[in-house]
């Protein structure tokens, strides 16, 4: 079983940046890709950004385009989010994910493995 635990989430001023790091424990992870999604109150659970295992190749949501950047680690099968030009609506549970096989990189059904979430706090 491949377990993921994500850390550097916390409470940050707008305009701010985190670092959002997603480590794996358990059997490595040789899937398709790796993923954060964030879920804020009230709301579903959203897309924030993707990564292919194998090639780098990155997705983000529009809202997180410029101002987010994920990145890959295969040696640890580690992920961190950048976020950069933090806002009041960033605020949320991020979550990271993992995905064994193809299909839509974007969509929460088509993540296998999941983490308990971190949470980001973004003051106006």
């Amino acid at each position: 079983q491949v377990q993921l635990v994500e850390s550097g989430g916390g409470l940050v001023q707008a305009g701010g940046s985190l670092r959002l790091t997603c480590g794996r424990s358990g059997r490595p992870f040789t899937g398709y890709a790796m993923g954060w999604f964030r879920q804020g109150p009230g709301k579903e659970r959203e897309f924030v950004a993707a990564i292919v295992r194998s090639s780098g190749a990155t997705i983000y949501a529009d809202s997180a385009k410029g101002r987010f950047t994920i990145s890959r680690n295969n040696a640890n099968d580690s992920v961190n989010l950048d976020m950069n030009s933090l806002k009041p609506e960033d605020t949320a549970l991020y979550y990271c994910a993992a995905k064994e096989g193809l299909g839509l990189i974007t969509g929460v059904r088509s993540y296998d493995y999941w983490g308990q979430g971190t949470q980001v706090t973004v003051s106006s």
